[in-house]
């Protein structure tokens, strides 16, 4: 739904409230009236029920209000006697409209001052899971998330087995636009393997379900920053929704909301405006290489040549040296390998070994076909040798023409919610002639910096603002071997606190941490200490 069908939506849950409850707004001492205002109706019900004010915007966060508009429900019975586990079950299975039966047929009284605590243990148990899951859920979506680096794309930079937060402020977090699911859960329920939203994923019946009309538009709250070029940055795949890595088809269409879509972490190397070139690996903005950040390590395929054969381990040994540490393949040559990934400065040094012949790089030539955006066999391109092309600007316009309307289809229609059709040498867009097209947000391309393992905007193009995440601002942990048993497992202590950017060398703040911690600890009992001698 937009902005206005929401608008009329509210208004008429609005009524339902206050038809199901202007008698209980008047034997608690207000007006009829004031169980129909939005908002304010809100306000009153909290006096009513003795609940705090901040309730009301709780109840108008989306996933926190399925919470919070439940108790709201059961508060409410209780504020009439209706306190019994009975009772707050017949006002969560009926949806509220247990509420209409105390309204019109029961004979309640209000009662003030009650008691708001709980009367068992188990209750109190509850109330306390239950705000905790809230204020969780405040901070996981709309302050800070954590997140695991899942693959080597950023190898070198952010490491496979990597703990992040990700900071949602930077950029301005994103309000979910997936109203009902579960909290702090992102596509797929753990243990279960269940869809963890409710959204209604049928090709035929997509835009006309009305379970998909429960999404809230795209909404971003203001940031403090845009996202910059090299930014490391969390989003939402754009062409898929994947629950393995290894499942990727470009070609595919998927229709999962934006913000359950598969969350993946990769560098952006080129923001909208720029005009991007791949030359040699490399990349090029706006016709000047990229210079990439301090704590960035670029990398691509080479194949080792050894003057001799060499027993695997001592192959290994020799690459770790130079911190090579993806195991190699067997290559083309006699006692060569393939190494998947390694930075210039390492192979430099890697090449004045005594034991190593020759490293050369893995690169496809320029002009060669590769199987990658936009798939228009009129664009020569490759991962290695890709561009110029121009990243869509908000409010921009590009002029269209049958070469350049493969790169920008997907944009306009999939992203921008267009109809796009060529016949002959005409372009349609929502079946009206046009020879141009204005922009309504802002795009990026996202890369890994191991440029030869990495699915990214080379293979499924540019990355909508809506798809945009947030910004991995702090390494909390870090593992070696996460994926390989926890007996294997090897803390990276001199990640663990580190931020993520900055200058070229790490400073773990693990020790300051530490001692903050127990620093507040002992404080703490001090001061109990000192209240108990005073008293």
């Amino acid at each position: 739904m937009n902005w206005t069908q929401w608008f009329i939506f509210i208004l008429v849950l609005q009524i339902v409230h206050g038809a199901g409850t202007w008698k209980l707004y008047i034997k608690a001492g207000r007006q009829a009236w004031e169980a129909f205002v939005p908002i304010y109706n809100a306000v009153i019900l909290m006096k009513i029920i003795s609940r705090p004010w901040w309730w009301v915007i709780l109840m108008f966060l989306p996933i926190v209000n399925l919470i919070m508009i439940p108790a709201a429900w059961v508060e409410t019975a209780r504020a009439y006697g209706k306190d019994s586990k009975i009772d707050a079950l017949l006002c969560i299975v009926t949806l509220g409209f247990y509420l209409y039966y105390l309204n019109y047929v029961a004979d309640v009284n209000y009662i003030e001052n009650r008691v708001l605590k709980p009367k068992t243990a188990s209750g109190e148990w509850i109330t306390s899971i239950l705000f905790a899951i809230v204020a969780a859920t405040i901070v996981h979506t709309y302050f800070f998330q954590p997140f695991v680096i899942p693959s080597s794309s950023l190898e070198k930079s952010l490491l496979v087995g990597d703990f992040l937060i990700v900071s949602k402020l930077h950029y301005g977090a994103r309000t979910p636009m997936t109203t009902v699911g579960a909290p702090m859960v992102h596509d797929t329920i753990p243990v279960l393997g269940k869809k963890s939203y409710l959204f209604d994923d049928n090709f035929e019946d997509r835009k006309t379900s009305w379970i998909n009309k429960l999404q809230l538009p795209f909404l971003r709250l203001p940031g403090f920053e845009n996202v910059e070029r090299n930014d490391i940055v969390v989003f939402n795949q754009p062409a898929d929704t994947l629950l393995d890595m290894n499942d990727f088809n470009p070609d595919r269409n998927y229709y999962k909301p934006i913000d359950k879509k598969t969350n993946l972490v990769k560098r952006c190397v080129g923001v909208a405006g720029d005009t991007l070139e791949i030359r040699n690996g490399y990349v090029f903005i706006n016709g000047k290489q990229n210079k990439l950040p301090p704590r960035s390590h670029l990398q691509f395929s080479y194949e080792i040549v050894f003057k001799r054969n060499l027993q695997p381990a001592r192959i290994m040994e020799i690459l770790k040296k130079y911190d090579i540490t993806d195991y190699p393949r067997y290559g083309s040559l006699e006692f060569s390998y393939i190494v998947p990934a390694a930075t210039d400065e390492a192979i430099a040094q890697l090449k004045l070994h005594p034991e190593v012949a020759s490293a050369s790089p893995i690169k496809q030539i320029e002009g060669e076909i590769d199987n990658i955006f936009p798939r228009d066999p009129n664009y020569k391109w490759n991962t290695d040798f890709f561009g110029p092309m121009w990243i869509p600007k908000a409010g921009e316009t590009l002029q269209l023409s049958i070469e350049n309307i493969s790169i920008y289809k997907r944009a306009i229609s999939e992203y921008e919610g267009h109809k796009v059709v060529t016949r002959g040498n005409q372009i349609l867009i929502d079946d009206q002639p046009a020879t141009s097209y204005t922009f309504k947000q802002d795009y990026y391309w996202m890369m890994g910096d191991n440029r030869h393992n990495s699915i990214d905007s080379r293979y499924w193009g540019f990355v909508p603002n809506d798809h945009i995440f947030g910004k991995p601002v702090f390494i909390w942990m870090s593992i070696d071997g996460i994926n390989d048993g926890l007996k294997n497992w090897k803390f990276r202590w001199d990640r663990i606190f580190t931020t993520v950017s900055g200058g070229k060398e790490r400073t773990s703040f693990l020790i300051p941490f530490i001692v903050l911690i127990l620093g507040i600890t002992f404080f703490n009992k001090w001061r109990k200490k000192k209240k108990a001698k005073q008293s």
